[in-house]
């Protein structure tokens, strides 16, 4: 039978790195919080798993690393409470393909000065007009050989967009720079073990409705365990579950909110993981990163990351529209897929390589409390982000998450960040 439970200063809507980073801040500045998670565990789209399919190596289902180590601050709070932080940079190797061969090192020293010329050309793009697409940038170096290259890997495999359809300023905006960490064992983990301690947290209780304008200012957000009443909500789940009205709102939310969630559609990021079956590492080191030149816009390009930490698989990553195909496709289509690609460049010894070998494919986009991997803002919508997070209700109603965060925008640390301050503004709110 539904009941109303004791009052707390501000109900929490979501246990990932936004809401928990929330519920953190409320406790430093003294204020009692309840963090409600329709999930059957903590973390969102930050999850270690142990696949059977990979002998039980872990594996992280969602985020990777903590990017930007250096401004990062789940960094420094890996670090402090003891966890192993393995440096992706340092350790991994880079093999980039020009058709089926290997680049040359004149080849490899053009790729690597592709990126500041690509930066360089999307200044001038901005400086020269509001907004426009990121593939705006490679039409404008039509003879730079690497710059479709440096299109796909910044538009479907870091944003999990495809470059037609993301903003070049918000692009430029969320630029990460600096050393890219892994926690061993596993962010998800990491997350499971070191942040959810000393918080209120209700696992499986979905939100179905808040009404955040009741008696006094108060709020109420229902769930089927019941109504839980506070003074102010932070909701911090992504804008795939926003704009799909899975939580209704009462009153309706401002068409200036409804049109920053719309504004800031979920890509997707799939991963394919592939189990070998043989000693063949197809002359590869350890945590060597495959890529290849692109020539034609559009084209897909999958990513591998190879025996990461002398695990005996290799994983791909491919984003955007491609992704979105092969998640209709089913797993088998997937796999084959990223068979493919290896085939491309390393021939038929794949297929002998990872015959009757597990394989692991992730699946956001069917994860109905996620509806995706990260946001992504379309062209003219770089403000967006900003508009999302501006308090309601004089900071009675808040919204946090990596789409609210404008530096760190799809990442952990942008989550945990926009949280905390969404925290301390409901507690300004609440008690000045």
């Amino acid at each position: 039978m539904a009941h109303t439970a004791p009052d707390v200063d501000v109900v929490v809507i979501g246990a990932g790195l936004a809401g928990l980073g929330a519920a953190h801040r409320l406790r430093e500045l003294g204020m009692s919080a309840i963090v409600l998670e329709a999930a059957g565990r903590i973390g969102g789209r930050a999850w270690t798993d142990h696949p059977a399919a990979l002998g039980g190596s872990w594996f992280d289902m969602g985020a990777v690393w903590l990017h930007a180590a250096a401004e990062n601050p789940l960094a420094a709070i890996a670090e402090s409470a003891g966890e192993t932080l393995l440096d992706s940079d340092a350790l991994r190797q880079e093999r980039t393909f020009v058709g089926t061969r290997p680049a040359t090192p004149a080849e490899l020293i053009d790729c690597s000065h592709a990126w500041p010329r690509f930066e360089a050309a999307a200044d001038r793009l901005l400086h020269a007009m509001p907004d426009t697409s990121l593939d705006h940038v490679a039409r404008h170096l039509p003879d730079d050989p690497w710059a479709l290259t440096v299109e796909s890997w910044e538009g479907p495999v870091i944003c999990t967009v495809d470059a037609d359809r993301l903003s070049l300023r918000d692009w430029r905006r969320n630029g990460l720079t600096g050393r890219n960490l892994q926690i061993e064992g596993g962010i998800g983990a990491f997350v499971q073990r070191r942040l959810g301690e000393g918080l209120t947290i209700r696992l499986n209780t979905a939100v179905t409705r808040i009404d955040w304008a009741g008696p006094g200012g108060r709020v109420a957000v229902e769930t089927a365990q019941g109504t839980f009443e506070a003074g102010a909500c932070i909701v911090t789940v992504s804008t795939g579950v926003l704009a799909a009205a899975t939580i209704a709102f009462h009153p309706v939310l401002p068409p200036a909110t409804q049109d920053s969630v719309h504004a800031l559609p979920m890509g997707l990021a799939m991963k394919v993981a592939l189990r070998a079956t043989l000693a063949d590492r197809l002359d590869l080191p350890a945590h060597c990163t495959v890529d290849r030149q692109i020539t034609r816009s559009g084209e897909p390009l999958m990513i591998f990351q190879c025996w990461p930490f002398g695990h005996d698989y290799v994983q791909g990553w491919v984003g955007g529209a491609t992704a979105w195909e092969l998640a209709r496709a089913g797993d088998a289509a997937a796999a084959d897929f990223a068979l493919g690609e290896l085939r491309r460049l390393f021939g038929g010894r794949v297929d002998r390589l990872f015959s009757g070998g597990g394989a692991v494919v992730t699946h956001w986009e069917s994860d109905p409390w996620v509806r995706g991997a990260y946001s992504y803002a379309v062209p003219g919508q770089a403000d967006a982000r900003r508009h999302l997070a501006a308090p309601l209700a004089d900071g009675r109603l808040l919204f946090a998450g990596e789409a609210c965060h404008d530096g760190l925008a799809g990442t952990l640390a942008g989550a945990w960040i926009s949280g905390r301050d969404a925290g301390a503004t409901a507690s300004r709110a609440l008690h000045g």
